[in-house]
């Protein structure tokens, strides 16, 4: 593609060079960058792209795009100044790939808990429906049914747009797909048309990038401000939050609810660890999803497939066939001592108490529980007492562990969670550094027919460790501990 075709319709400060010259790549990491390359200089909150032109220069790019005029020092490689990098990279990300969200039916699903599992439940129904469909989410990308590693909740503007043609040219109608607030933020989704935006919830998260949670919502609801009048807006009723969101919208908007009037109402008539019966717009229906968190995931995503234009008793038979998303709730149930183990993404105070929450109304007679939690290096510390004290509260015994320490100190990571504790709480936890043993001690402590949750990382294979990615996978090991129990 020429520079010139690369930059339609973009504002630009300045322009130095040829824009008739060819770039045949996007970079934003000048360590791949390859001759016949726009390198884009983006100002990130650890580093700075602006400081790496030379070695994109270096390595033959043939396009800097960058906030900052060039250096007067007679090279020609061509030069575009913006205003902003960011949203720059995303429209000419979509120039390049030929603005495949044009073609595509797009719903975007934002807040604190939930998305992954919104997203991916209507992935399933609707490529249930036979759709050919689309799935962006933290656990994974799909393109109608072929699988994708996902590295990014929502994948960075050049990616995206990549994915978004791959899933044009496989002939998908439908993307479903998680939008965080990072990616708000970044305006890695800046330009896309969505058909729609549904909201969860929202809680303290993310703080160490937002600073405060006024900016966190203010991140959130900007996704239903730039919806356009054609596009429906689905939010949380009973999230006291859930009005604030669509207060600007131009979209459609509607809301779902248990507690609260709503244009899509439920009620939870049972809830156990065999699913959920609930009553949605009247009708019962019986659900594999086990907890209330669930409940509100399922209810989401019938307004949202309604809104979509699917009809109301076929969205409940199709949905009520469906299993949840990966490493979310997922429950297996050792042959020999019934101990029941839940393998649980729940890494926020919020989702951990929503999880624990559910497991103490479905806990029977003398069953404990027994907690596997930590909380990650280089994020928000303030909520590491917050999580600790939620799982003694709601556990018989919890068990503190290291899980993804990045660049901190795991030690000091366990020393925050145990900082606040009560006395009463300080005997019913212990600390275990290594993230394995917890998981083995965790097992060892059960007792038939008891409980366990691992929380932290659902379905992550893997443990970051001073920036490494070290093979972890939580439900191989408590499925390893459970089988030498037995033995």
């Amino acid at each position: 593609m020429i520079i010139k075709d690369l930059l339609y319709q973009i504002s630009v400060r300045s322009v130095r060079g040829n824009q008739e010259e060819e770039v045949n790549f996007l970079h934003t990491d000048s360590r791949t960058v390859l001759p016949g390359s726009a390198f884009v200089a983006l100002r990130g909150t650890q580093v700075d792209g602006h400081t790496y032109i030379e070695q994109a220069l270096a390595q033959g790019a043939s396009l800097i795009v960058a906030e900052t005029e060039p250096p007067i020092d007679g090279r020609n490689t061509p030069w575009i100044v913006v205003s902003n990098s960011a949203v720059a990279l995303a429209e000419m990300a979509a120039n390049f790939y030929g603005h495949p969200a044009r073609q595509l039916t797009i719903v975007g699903v934002t807040g604190t808990n939930g998305k992954t599992t919104v997203a991916t439940l209507l992935y399933k129904l609707f490529d249930s429906l036979g759709y050919r469909c689309g799935l962006l989410s933290t656990v994974e990308n799909q393109i109608a049914g072929q699988v994708f590693e996902a590295t990014h909740t929502t994948p960075d503007a050049i990616q995206l747009h990549g994915l978004l043609r791959r899933m044009v040219d496989a002939r998908c109608t439908h993307v479903f797909m998680e939008v965080s607030s990072h990616a708000l933020h970044q305006h890695r989704v800046h330009g896309l048309s969505f058909r729609g935006g549904i909201f969860t919830n929202i809680t303290h998260d993310h703080l160490d990038y937002h600073q405060t949670f006024e900016e966190y919502i203010r991140v959130k609801k900007s996704l239903f401000d730039g919806l356009s009048g054609s596009s429906f807006a689905l939010s949380n009723a009973d999230d006291k939050r859930g009005g604030v969101m669509l207060q600007n919208t131009s979209a459609h908007a509607s809301y779902y609810a248990f507690r609260t009037v709503a244009d899509f109402k439920g009620k939870v008539l049972e809830n156990g660890l065999d699913g959920l019966l609930l009553s949605i717009d009247q009708v019962d229906v019986h659900f594999r999803l086990v907890g209330e968190f669930n409940a509100y995931n399922l209810l989401a995503v019938y307004g949202a497939a309604c809104l979509l234009g699917v009809d109301k008793q076929e969205v409940l038979t199709r949905l009520s066939q469906l299993t949840g998303a990966t490493g979310r709730f997922d429950c297996y149930r050792s042959p020999k001592t019934g101990v029941l183990g839940i393998i649980d993404y729940a890494h926020t105070p919020d989702a951990l108490q929503n999880v624990l929450s559910t497991i103490g109304r479905l806990r029977q007679g003398s069953q404990r529980v027994i907690t596997v939690v930590g909380c990650g290096g280089n994020r928000d510390a303030s909520k590491r007492p917050i999580m600790a004290a939620v799982a003694c509260a709601l556990s018989d015994q919890a068990i503190f562990t290291s899980d993804n320490p990045r660049f901190e100190d795991p030690k000091q990571i366990l020393a925050d969670m145990e900082r606040e504790l009560t006395p009463t709480d300080r005997r019913k936890c212990l600390s275990i550094l290594d993230r394995r043993e917890a998981i083995k001690a965790a097992v060892q402590l059960t007792a038939p027919n008891d409980i366990m949750l691992v929380a932290g990382k659902g379905h992550e294979p893997y443990q970051e460790v001073a920036g490494r990615r070290e093979p972890f996978d939580d439900k191989k090991m408590m499925l390893e501990f459970f089988e030498l129990l037995e033995k």
